[in-house]
């Protein structure tokens, strides 16, 4: 029989950590029945027997506060009044004893087996804080242990403490009437601190949060993060799309082939289920920097103090400033970003950045902008897609002030929260939560990108006449439909000619970043491809592609987007650097109408639906009111937008018509934002507390 047993503890305990000690990769995540708080579970050994692990969220007290939105604690707090656990491990920083003995006497009269493990031994010793844990044990009549989480032979003394606990009946009874009391004789009796305590953190502090220093480092902190995420990153695409394409679409291809399969299921497999594992493979890169990055931060400490230093300016638009962190991880990739806003305490601040995240300008949309420059835009194109990431920003900020009337007071309640220590995190602790965070990305939004890709693949791949094999070409079932929708956006300057763009912004609605790839194959139709393919060959290409591309990484620092477009002075030379056939810049200039064209396009791509993992995201993680909000107000502001801009540009040649599209566009959105409302009234709750029972499973 399986033991369950419950991690309990403050934030920033060192629970985590102590999760993966326990349990090394043996786990699982998924959400706590009816909330989106995440749920771990993992598998681990005691003894003999083996027990599931439950990493419960942190907490500081038992008892239910009078108001509260926090949906973590409520679920720590009702898991246990529901003796769901047949033993406790309470994690306590060894640092700061006083604030979590007060929940080790509480859980203590819950008469459940309990292990109190004390963390952050390594930092305890550099304070030279002596902790007495046998004076400890006999207080609070339970196994007390102190372990340094980073050293794998913790686990072993842990696991016998833990089967200790279950095989030991307690005597001592707690009915504590007054705990601080008890607390502080408790602390007398125990503690003993040698000397001064280390005041790394104190001195750190007094730079990373002066009132003049604090934006400025922060700012410097999120350039970092851009840079090692986007450009470290990046190295290793090419390695993971070269690799990815041998093995998921070349390889199934040349069995299939092998084997006569039929060409619509030789495309299913290959281009589709195959092309679609390619895609995800590439994302593998930046977004496992990403998360190893901001994994860094958390664990260090200093993400912790990010939410202090941008509260108040956030405050104006009704957001806290924890909701900074998911938004800037948007410009990376929509898709942890919304993740990401489960830290978040309260459900009306998940909510408003959750549908602020998709207007974050994210790496793949930063392919197209790139395209774009360099065929329209080849002097000053870093101004332009730094306009267009503003357009990003305000738009959000102004969706933000629409939604927060359909919900009851973000973020109007005091914001505290407990400051870490700063230490160097532990690498191999470093990686596994990255690891685990990767994963699951992989397995959430992978899972739709490829479904996606097969769809998008097979209507691809399928004639007008019903052959096989039209990929990207004007005679495939995807060209037709791109020709028949393309006057729906002739108002923003593309007209029946130009309906490769239109087939773009379908296959953008899956992911921006096959827009380019789009355009490159609809615009140059005849391209061939002869060449036979080799395994040896092809390997080497992608092992060789990782020191080139960190040669390249030199010249990132002073151009971290990507932008420098004057390194190439003829248009043959900026199609090279974005990979794409010069017949496909030259088709751009031709049928766009001019700068004015390409940009109102280019606004549309910025703010209409997010790619379909990021609404599949939305949808899991907020419901369907707010994954449907996403896509229509998103739809509708990009259409009203790149039309407004379009026809801004034409009231010098026909005023009337120019301001007739502008004055109508205007009364849609404004439609259409009354409609959401209307809507949202009726599917939001309006109770304070958006979700008043939390059912565990």
């Amino acid at each position: 029989m399986t033991t369950t047993i419950a991690l309990v503890g403050n934030p920033n305990s060192g629970k985590t950590t102590l999760f993966n000690l326990l349990t090394g990769g043996v786990q699982r995540t998924g959400n706590w029945s009816g909330v989106t708080v995440e749920k771990k579970i993992g598998r681990a050994r005691y003894g003999k027997s083996s027990a599931d692990i439950v990493d419960l969220p942190g907490l500081y007290d038992l008892r239910q506060p009078e108001s509260t939105d926090k949906i973590d604690e409520t679920i720590t707090r009702t898991y246990l009044q529901q003796r769901r656990a047949e033993a406790i491990v309470n994690v306590v920083d060894a640092t700061t004893l006083a604030r979590g003995l007060f929940l080790t006497t509480q859980l203590r009269e819950l008469e459940t087996p309990m292990v109190m493990v004390l963390t952050m031994a390594d930092i305890a010793k550099k304070q030279t804080l002596e902790l007495d844990c046998s004076a400890l044990s006999t207080q609070l009549g339970c196994p007390v242990v102190l372990i340094d989480a980073t050293q794998t032979k913790s686990r072993r003394v842990l696991s016998d403490a833990i089967e200790t606990a279950l095989t030991t009946k307690s005597e001592k009874q707690f009915d504590i009437s007054n705990r601080y009391q008890f607390v502080d004789g408790l602390l007398d009796a125990i503690a003993n601190r040698t000397s001064q305590a280390n005041h790394l953190t104190q001195y750190v502090d007094s730079l990373l949060l002066n009132r003049f220093l604090a934006i400025p480092i922060f700012l410097v902190v999120m350039y970092l993060m851009f840079f090692f995420s986007i450009n470290v990153g990046s190295v290793f695409i090419d390695f993971f799309d070269i690799m990815g394409g041998m093995v998921f679409v070349e390889t199934p291809r040349l069995l299939l082939q092998s084997i006569g399969s039929p060409s619509w299921l030789t495309a299913l497999i290959s281009d589709g289920v195959g092309g679609g594992m390619q895609l995800v493979g590439t994302f593998l890169p930046v977004i496992g920097a990403l998360f190893l990055f901001l994994s860094f931060l958390e664990d260090s400490g200093y993400m912790g103090r990010v939410a202090f230093i941008l509260d108040r300016p956030l405050r104006a638009f009704g957001l806290p400033g924890k909701a900074l962190v998911p938004l800037i991880v948007g410009f990376g990739c929509n898709v942890p970003s919304v993740m990401s806003t489960r830290g978040l305490d309260s459900k009306p601040d998940r909510i408003l950045t959750t549908i602020m995240a998709p207007f974050m300008s994210c790496g793949a949309r930063l392919t197209v902008y790139v395209l774009f420059v360099s065929a329209f835009f080849p002097n000053h194109g870093q101004n332009l897609v730094f306009l267009l990431y503003l357009i990003g920003i305000i738009v959000a900020l102004g969706t933000t002030w629409m939604v927060k009337s359909q919900l009851t007071n973000p973020s109007s309640s005091a914001f505290s929260q407990e400051l870490p220590k700063y230490h160097l995190p532990n690498w191999r602790n470093l990686m596994k939560h990255t690891w685990h965070r990767l994963k699951d990305f992989v397995l959430r939004a992978g899972r739709a990108i490829v479904l996606v890709v097969v769809v998008l693949n097979f209507v691809s791949s399928v004639g007008t006449d019903g052959s096989f094999g039209n990929e990207n070409s004007e005679q495939s079932l995807l060209a037709e439909i791109g020709r028949t929708i393309t006057p729906v956006f002739a108002p923003m300057g593309i007209d029946e000619e130009n309906w490769p763009a239109t087939v773009g912004i379908f296959t953008g609605f899956f992911a921006k970043e096959v827009v380019v790839g789009t355009l490159d194959a609809l615009y140059t139709p005849d391209k061939s491809n002869n060449e036979v393919f080799d395994y040896g060959t092809t390997a080497t290409a992608a092992v060789v592609s990782i020191p080139q591309n960190l040669h390249a990484l030199g010249a990132s620092l002073w151009d971290p987007l990507g932008l420098k477009m004057d390194q190439a002075d003829t248009l043959e030379g900026q199609a090279a650097q974005n990979d794409v056939d010069i017949n496909t810049v030259l088709a751009m200039q031709a049928l766009f109408d001019g700068k004015l064209g390409a940009f109102s396009y280019l606004v549309f791509l910025l703010l209409y639906v997010p790619c379909v993992a990021t609404i599949g995201v939305i949808l899991r993680e907020q419901g369907k009111y707010w994954a449907t909000f996403s896509v229509v107000w998103s739809v509708t502001i990009a259409y009203t937008m790149a039309v407004c801009v379009y026809q801004v540009g034409q009231i010098g040649t026909q005023p009337l018509i120019a301001s007739g599209w502008i004055t109508s566009m205007v009364a849609v959105a404004v439609i259409c934002m009354s409609l959401l409302k209307w809507w949202g009234r009726r599917a939001v709750p309006t109770s304070k507390h958006l979700i008043d029972i939390v059912q565990l499973d």
